[in-house]
């Protein structure tokens, strides 16, 4: 960093603007459909450091904040391909004879960059939108369905998985169209010979069951480096602990540890966690030819909706907590 930049920025330098349209306040906003009215954004640079932060209305970027792109950019490639396919056959409609045409796209982050190539930024903008967190399940609420298949691999040691990054969701492109086919929602990610349970789509994953030494137990994969470091999974493993009721652990679990407990009957629920959806049941898991069955909504799996009711009370401040702060 150059001589005389800001190495970091501060609330006392805050500048705000307020937009002069206010949106209609809605009772039951959608997740990732509904936004703030307005936005923090951050300039920094290389030979200047970090700029002071400015609060301004939302939306007023070269792009829209909440484009898909910026958030989950790998999807985006899935479209860019088929852009480029179609450009592709209006080309060879163009010079039908021509065995030297070609066609040369190369798709390009839209920054403050102005060149081209792989290599260390020297301006970003670090932006903040807020929109409304997922809400919990109800009993009314219809459980998710995974298929799992070791020959797909959403992250691995040294990679990127525990970071969350748009590249990370490319390889789930294909992997989720064939859940698709096989009947299911989403896809149970597995890793390595002993098919490790990993995550859920993209959340984390939790069980809730009898483990092997006849201990009631909440188990969640442990941050080893393919596992995303969700705030919902953190918040969920220091609520039961608090509630010290049962043992909870971050620990590998595979696919013939659960496959063993589904048959001795050791199961109590199986869940996911997330952002956007809080806490989700999991009904059932294609795997191996086999449709596992999973309890979610018998009278004894009722851990999932407890906690994500007791989020939501913290959340919406009827229930006390050191994670609140009155501002």
């Amino acid at each position: 960093m150059a001589d005389g930049s800001i190495p970091s920025f501060k609330a006392a330098d805050l500048v705000i603007e307020l937009s002069s349209a206010l949106k209609a306040k809605q009772d039951r906003p959608v997740f990732g459909n509904v936004f703030t009215d307005h936005m923090l954004t951050i300039e920094w640079s290389a030979s200047e450091g970090w700029q002071a932060p400015l609060i301004k209305p939302f939306g007023n970027l070269t792009l829209h904040p909440a484009c898909s792109s910026l958030h989950y950019g790998a999807f985006d490639q899935s479209e860019l391909l088929k852009c480029i396919r179609r450009l592709v056959e209006i080309e060879q409609d163009w010079v039908p004879h021509s065995e030297s045409s070609s066609l040369y796209i190369r798709p390009t982050f839209l920054g403050t960059e102005q060149s081209l190539g792989v290599k260390k930024a020297s301006k970003a903008l670090l932006y903040v939108i807020l929109c409304p967190v997922g809400s919990y399940f109800t009993s009314e609420t219809k459980s998710l369905s995974l298929w799992a298949d070791p020959k797909y691999t959403r992250a691995w040691k040294g990679g990127t998985g525990n970071y969350k990054m748009g590249g990370n969701y490319g390889c789930s492109l294909f992997a989720q169209y064939e859940a698709e086919d096989h009947g299911c929602q989403q896809v149970l990610w597995l890793y390595g010979e002993d098919h490790q349970i990993t995550e859920a789509g993209t959340m984390n994953i939790f069980l809730h069951w009898i483990n092997e030494d006849g201990e009631e137990e909440l188990a969640t994969p442990p941050l080893d480096g393919i596992i995303l470091p969700g705030v919902t999974r953190q918040s969920i493993l220091e609520l039961t602990r608090r509630w010290g009721e049962f043992k909870v652990t971050e620990r590998y679990l595979t696919m013939s540890q659960l496959c063993s407990a589904l048959k001795q009957l050791r199961v109590k629920e199986l869940f996911g966690s997330g952002t956007a959806c809080m806490v989700c049941p999991i009904g059932h898991i294609v795997y191996q030819g086999e449709n596992l069955h999973i309890p979610c909504q018998e009278k004894d799996s009722q851990l999932a909706s407890r906690i994500a009711k007791e989020l939501v009370d913290i959340q919406h401040g009827r229930t006390p907590s050191d994670w609140t702060l009155l501002v």
